[in-house]
């Protein structure tokens, strides 16, 4: 089997796994929040061992060890209260969703004479309306955002590793 009928076949995997997760974002949001409690878990059970194995003084190796602690009692939380870990996500989504926002457009202000202020200013502006858009609907995006998302991100995923597989049957220049 050829490099390039493998990316195809791993972007129409990716592109079903999408259409799957936008199928049933509810479980999808779940499952997102199940898994970033594990995540926070193993990075807080890491952090703790080193915190231990820090030699340099003991307020870092207290530090360390805190910090691992909160780290794992959060993935706790997210493990076993996945809605309110759900909430907490789309809550953070939210706060940068706005910051970027806002950021986009006072670069695109900054940068209004040169070419990069067109692509700037709606980047911008789609943010703070999709922002607005969550906190309106919060209670419905706290159980469906993070599925969607991540079946977006699963679609455009498959899309793109079909565009370089199929690139790959004419050119030698594809990633192996």
């Amino acid at each position: 089997m050829s490099d390039s009928t493998k990316w195809i076949m791993l972007g129409a995997l990716s592109l079903l796994l999408g259409l799957l997760v936008l199928g049933n974002s509810v479980l999808a949001t779940i499952a997102v929040t199940t898994l970033t409690g594990a995540a926070l878990m193993v990075s807080g059970a890491f952090q703790i061992v080193g915190g231990l194995a820090n030699t340099e003084s003991v307020s870092r190796k207290a530090f360390g060890v805190l910090m691992g602690g909160m780290m794992g009692l959060l993935g706790l939380n997210f493990l076993f209260r996945p809605l309110e870990g759900a909430i907490s996500l789309t809550m953070l989504i939210l706060i940068l969703m706005v910051a970027s926002g806002f950021l986009r457009l006072v670069f695109a202000w900054r940068l209004r004479s040169t070419t990069f202020f067109w692509p700037l200013l709606p980047s911008g502006i789609i943010s703070l309306f999709l922002a607005d858009y969550i906190w309106k609907n919060f209670s419905t995006a706290t159980l469906t955002l993070l599925g969607v998302m991540l079946g977006i991100e699963l679609l455009l995923n498959g899309g793109s590793l079909i565009v370089i597989g199929v690139s790959g049957r004419d050119r030698s220049d594809v990633p192996r």
